[in-house]
């Protein structure tokens, strides 16, 4: 058995209670898993300074002096603060203890040298430190203490006494008990990327002489843990294109032919005609297609989705779109159905509202052939649907589909179908290459001619007279302006009671226009009722919560106002822009904040109003907020517990693991070289871990 393996129950100074203490608390189970919790950071033990010297606003410091004298003061019934009076012959300081008091009163000495550590404050105009760590000042050899770890606990492990010095001391007596740990990279990687050995790179980590070593150690681990995912990834994808044998569609004939001459609203930018190209490479090439589309909201992906759909069935095969919500399911019918006018197929949607007769007469129409393209969710892969002849599948919004989901389409056909899967949240290259890396890329980086970019401004909340003024010129115009406030949760009370009273409040503002409002709250029909008014410009004014982030196409509307900007996230922030900017008129999005923004907060804003690149927004958003937040509603971390390294901020070494995994996967696809023995063990043993690498793309 691995020793990293062993139960943690077996550690000296764990026993049954304190496992299930780091079980519970932090999933710690194993010495391997004790060993991957890494500090969060680290404090400089090697130097020590004077009491003299010492601030209140200093960080973690150590000083070595004598205890004077013990004080008690009562804190009420069976309670006290305990001070040790302590000089270094500089000056005196206090020790104090509010918890524990008795045990320092009879373990440390008055008279003997200790070596003080903790965090100086001022209290009664002297140094103070509350529940500072001691070590006897004889039996510490401070040119060894380097750099000290510090690991995250919870409140529990605190009462309990596992804090942060006790999971140091247990670290520590692993690491003393671990025999040399076997290596995990052939020495080719190793000598490559002039990387620090596997063993090393764990002791350092934990217990680093000085910031430049932890450093390699670091750039280690992180190293190991992003290659062995790529390698993962590749292979997973080498394995799907050797496996799956694709549909060869190799024409493009009458009903590609005449949409494009006869029926395409508008021409094609460069950028759709280069994923066309692209797509159309893909689908007469053999193998099955698995690609990522990205494009900004409004940029044209759901028409090269349909016009890559035609080709599949000129090539007499029938195809799918599958959207995360019924909403979007029926926006997408519509659209298709808005390009397509009177050409002769038959478009079906399939959700959870079509039951009964009309849903027997889809299921039929799917496997007698005659419907030639099915719009719905996720009910496509999970109801007995079956086919005639599926070819090609369009995934709107990935994100909400896991590869096990995909993986269920393949089941409706012979041959695996080609999927295209299409995002409007702009995904940054370290992240796709991650989350999608069994997924070749496509993007539409332009938006279609007559766009003009939408001009974006920030507005503290008390100048909401000159917005109200802007607001009623647009509407004058001719124009619609939607108003959004910031509904995060749909159970918030009072984030719901602010849009009802801002509504209240916005009605008087503008007696002379009519207004509309929608949150998730309302019943389906009203909502619809609601947003069919704005739509047909019975009202100027859509007061709303985030439910028309996706969905909701007006090109009349040309002002977006988000109310209480600085509690929404970047992307959300960007999806909500792309509601405006429609039309070929002039677009505008007003972000209104309090006057008293934190740091991000205004970082956030600044990057919104310079930029309208959905693409650097991701980026920022990324480093920002970490990769579990991309929505704008934190997820659980992602497919996978990253123990070290950061996607957001380690983007480099994503490339260099995957540039260094990508030979390798060309050179042995079916994993059984030699050459890479010692790689396919590792990757095997990790597959045993509690890392879901089937949804990792």
């Amino acid at each position: 058995m691995n020793i990293l393996d062993q139960d943690i129950k077996y550690l000296p100074g764990v026993g049954p209670n304190r496992k299930k203490m780091l079980s519970n608390e932090l999933g710690i189970e194993t010495y391997g898993d004790l060993l991957e919790y890494y500090p969060y950071k680290y404090v400089d033990r090697s130097k020590v300074y004077t009491i003299h010297e010492l601030t209140g606003d200093m960080p973690y410091v150590q000083v070595i002096g004598k205890i004077l004298s013990f004080e008690t003061f009562p804190m009420g019934p069976r309670k006290e603060r305990v001070v040790a009076h302590f000089t270094d012959g500089t000056a005196i300081a206090d020790l104090t203890w509010f918890n524990g008091g008795k045990y320092a009163k009879q373990n440390y000495k008055i008279g003997t040298e200790y070596l003080v550590f903790g965090k100086p404050t001022v209290f009664n105009n002297r140094i103070n430190f509350t529940h500072p760590d001691l070590d006897d000042a004889s039996k510490v050899d401070l040119s060894s203490m380097g750099l000290q770890p510090y690991y995250n606990t919870t409140e529990k492990m605190k009462k309990s006494g596992l804090n942060s010095r006790a999971i140091e001391r247990l670290t520590k007596a692993l690491i003393e008990k671990l025999p040399p740990l076997p290596e995990t990279l052939p020495d080719f990687i190793i000598k490559q990327h002039f990387l620090m050995g596997r063993d090393e790179a764990f002791r350092i980590v934990h217990y680093p002489q000085n910031a430049k070593e932890l450093e390699r150690a670091r750039v280690r681990l992180k190293f190991e843990e992003l290659f062995f995912i790529q390698l993962n990834i590749l292979r997973y994808a080498s394995d799907q294109r050797r496996k799956y044998r694709g549909y060869v569609f190799s024409r493009v004939g009458e009903m590609f032919n005449t949409f494009y001459r006869a029926y395409l609203p508008f021409p094609l930018t460069g950028a759709q005609k280069r994923v066309i190209r692209e797509i159309r490479t893909d689908m007469g090439s053999g193998r099955q297609m698995n690609r990522l589309l990205q494009g900004d909201v409004g940029s044209g992906k759901t028409l090269v989705a349909l016009m890559s759909m035609l080709i599949a069935i000129d090539n007499g095969y029938q195809a799918c779109m599958m959207a995360p919500t019924e909403i979007l399911a029926e926006q997408h019918l519509q659209t298709i159905m808005d390009f397509l006018k009177d050409m002769n197929l038959r478009v079906a949607l399939l959700t959870g509202v079509v039951k009964g007769k009309r849903r027997q007469e889809v299921l039929d129409g799917l496997m007698d052939g005659t419907i030639h393209i099915l719009v719905g969710t996720h009910a496509i892969i999970e109801d007995p649907v079956q086919f005639a002849r599926l070819g090609f599948v369009v995934v709107d919004e990935q994100h909400r589909f896991g590869v096990a989901q995909r993986a269920k389409l393949w089941s409706k056909s012979v041959n695996p179908p080609h999927v295209l899967v299409m995002t409007a949240t702009p995904i940054p290259r370290t992240l796709a290459m991650t989350l999608y890396g069994d997924l070749d890329v496509s993007v539409i980086d332009e938006l279609p001619p007559g766009r003009k970019p939408i001009r974006t401004t920030h507005v503290f909340d008390s100048r909401m007279t000159a917005l109200y003024d802007g607001i009623r010129q647009q509407i004058n115009m001719g124009r619609q302006v939607y108003i959004v406030f910031p509904l995060i949760e749909e159970s918030e009370k009072s984030d719901l009671k602010n849009l009802e009273d801002g509504f209240v409040v916005l009605r008087e503002a503008f007696p002379e226009f009519h207004l509309s409002k929608v949150h998730g709250r309302m019943k389906p029909k009203e909502k619809e009722e609601e947003m069919q008014r704005f739509v047909s410009g019975e009202t100027q004014i859509l007061v709303a919560t985030t439910v028309i982030e996706v969905g909701v196409n007006v090109p009349n509307a040309s002002v977006m106002v988000i109310l209480e900007a600085q509690r929404f996230g970047l992307s959300q922030l960007h999806q909500l822009r792309g509601r405006v900017g429609r039309g070929a008129d002039q677009s505008f999005c007003i972000l209104v904040t309090p006057y008293k923004l934190s740091e991000d907060t205004r970082k956030r804003i600044d990057i919104m109003c310079d930029t309208n690149d959905g693409f650097r927004i991701a980026e920022a958003d990324l480093k920002l907020r970490g990769p579990g937040d991309l929505e704008g509603t934190q997820q659980s971390g992602m497919a996978f517990d990253l123990k070290i390294a950061d996607i957001a901020r380690d983007g480099q070494l994503v490339q260099m693991a995957r540039d260094t995994a990508r030979p390798i996967i060309e050179d042995d696809p079916e994993c059984k070289s030699d050459k890479y023995v010692m790689l396919w063990k590792r990757l095997r043993e990790l597959r045993k871990t509690n890392i879901n690498w089937g949804v990792i793309s």
